[in-house]
């Protein structure tokens, strides 16, 4: 079996599952942020008076911290009374940063369980091989109050990574590449397994990048291998025993392909899809207003490390406003130890807290008619940041910042 098939095979208590197969699954982990709000509202309409299992649900707020309106505030304040009422014991109020990269830092992306979220790039946490799916919020008040879900076993895309990436050149910029060679729905309702000998030498940072960004192509999970690397990361965080899920040899897969890095070129997704991409140099000049570094794609260490190499003893353009957004409050400390907040202080940047801002349009930095941002987020629809009139492209954080530093969108060199 696959691995979605393995997992899902042991959640719905099953030796054997195949694609196409409906599974009642058990679920190890329930995520919301915010939008627990309209999960507890359908919950309540079910009737019962306690969730099944309060240590199992994760609570974050994460996309309007701090509130930014009245209705947010009432939100934030139904659901701190939700979670007190229940006992829920994991609730991070707005204070650690963004849900995909808290949970990890947290211990709760397991390798072999299933995780399911109320936020699509729940599929992050398939870096840590974990079934981590997207769902719908009536779905969720069915989790919280059964503690299982309805899952179709999907079909398997492999992925082999080969090659060495060029200088400023990053898993950002290959799965954007791979999303334009398949397309927004070329693995719709799909299981992704990346692997490959690029994918062993990857960061556990990097990794999280394509499982993230992999739902832009329609998959329902997407896994990165799980080695030594990713035991390290997750028995570092989880006292419980942690043990290395692979797919069995003679796995059937839908398909098998293949990439090739070594002569990989920065990628940008220009406006207003995901899958429209380009080579950084066909877009070349195009004037910005806005630069933003972060969210739960690209807002870990080693993208504020990459950006801040690049804006070392720089000034971004008068024309543009940098933000750096970090994606949790662990991360914030480790890049002011590490002397990169100073680095963007100084070349003029403005930092903000743990979040995800701007990126889904909340708050912290929307754009006005005719702007254009260039942003290491994961997506830029039409209205996404702001104005219906408004342009955002996505690229890598080497590209990010040297464009805010030229004014316009540029490689790195």
């Amino acid at each position: 079996m696959t691995l979605a098939e393995k997992i899902l095979a042991r959640a719905g208590g099953k030796k054997i599952v195949t694609p196409g197969e409906i599974v009642t699954a058990k679920v190890d982990v329930a995520m919301s942020h915010e939008n627990a709000d309209v999960v507890l509202k359908a919950f309540r309409e079910i009737g019962l008076k306690k969730v099944w299992a309060p240590e199992r649900i994760v609570i974050i707020f994460d996309h309007r911290i701090p509130a930014e309106s009245e209705r947010t505030a009432a939100t934030h304040k139904r659901v701190r009374e939700f979670v007190a009422e229940q006992g829920i014991t994991h609730f991070y109020d707005m204070k650690l940063g963004i849900c995909h990269q808290v949970l990890p830092e947290k211990g709760h992306s397991i390798p072999g369980q299933l995780l399911v979220g109320t936020d699509s790039h729940t599929t992050t946490h398939g870096a840590f091989g974990t079934f981590a799916a997207g769902i719908g919020g009536t779905e969720m008040a069915g989790v919280w109050a059964t503690g299982e879900i309805w899952l179709r076993v999907p079909e398997t895309i492999k992925i082999i990574v080969s090659g060495k990436f060029k200088k400023n050149v990053s898993a950002k910029d290959l799965i954007l590449y791979i999303i334009w060679k398949l397309g927004c729905d070329g693995a719709d309702y799909k299981s992704v397994e990346f692997c490959g000998p690029t994918m062993d030498d990857m960061t556990i940072a990097s990794r999280m990048v394509l499982s993230n960004l992999s739902m832009e192509m329609g998959a329902k999970v997407a896994f990165c291998p799980v080695d030594k690397k990713t035991i390290e990361y997750v028995s570092s965080r989880n006292k419980n025993k942690v043990e290395i899920i692979k797919p069995d040899a003679d796995a059937s897969y839908e398909k098998i392909l293949e990439f090739d890095v070594s002569e990989l070129e920065p990628q940008v997704a220009c406006p207003h899809a995901v899958d429209n991409v380009k080579p950084v140099k066909e877009v070349k000049g195009i004037k910005i207003h806005q630069a933003l570094l972060g969210s739960c794609t690209n807002g870990r260490l080693e993208d504020l490390a990459s950006a801040a190499k690049i804006l070392e003893n720089k000034k971004v353009a008068e024309s543009v406003r940098m933000l750096v957004i970090p994606a949790s409050r662990e991360i914030y400390l480790e890049a002011m130890k590490a002397g990169y907040l100073e680095t963007f202080i100084k070349a003029g940047a403005l930092i903000l807290n743990p979040g995800c801002g701007p990126c889904l349009g909340g708050h912290q930095g929307l754009l006005a008619a005719g702007e254009v941002c260039i942003s290491t987020t994961n997506r830029n629809f039409q209205a996404r940041m702001g104005s219906a009139e408004s342009f955002v492209y996505l690229a890598s954080p080497a590209t990010v910042a040297a464009s805010a530093i030229k004014g316009e969108i540029t490689e790195a060199l």
